[in-house]
C-alpha cells in the first residue's frame, strides 16, 4: 500500500499538499513520495504567489476536488513554502476515499 498523504484529526482530516504556483493550469498531479519518506499529494495552480493569490487557488481546487465547501478547507501550514498543510473537515472515511481517488 502506498504511503498516505494524509492523516485524520479531530473533525476531518489533515492534506499534505507540494503546491507549485504559477503553473500553466490548475491540476492535481496526484500523490508523490519525497527523499524524507513523506507522501505528498502534488498540486499546481495558475495563480501567482503573491498576497495569498495561490494558496486561495489552492484552497479552491481541493475544495472542488473533493467536494466540500471552500469553508472546509483551511491552510494550517506553509503559507509561504511549497509544503502546506490543508485541515478539511467532513467526514474522515469519505475524505480519505476521495483523496485517493485523485492520487
Amino acid at each position: 500500500m502506498a504511503a498516505q498523504c494524509w492523516r485524520p484529526v479531530e473533525a476531518g482530516l489533515e492534506l499534505f499538499l507540494r503546491v507549485t504556483p504559477n503553473s500553466g493550469r490548475d491540476v492535481i498531479d496526484g500523490v508523490e513520495l519525497r527523499d524524507d519518506g513523506r507522501a505528498v499529494l502534488r498540486v499546481r495552480v495558475s495563480a501567482v504567489p503573491d498576497k495569498g493569490k495561490a494558496n486561495t487557488a489552492v484552497v479552491a481546487l481541493i475544495a472542488k476536488a473533493l467536494g466540500v465547501p471552500k469553508s472546509a478547507v483551511q491552510l494550517v501550514s506553509g503559507e509561504t513554502a511549497r509544503l502546506k498543510t490543508l485541515r478539511i473537515e467532513d467526514d474522515v472515511e469519505a475524505l480519505g476515499a476521495r483523496i485517493e481517488a485523485l492520487g
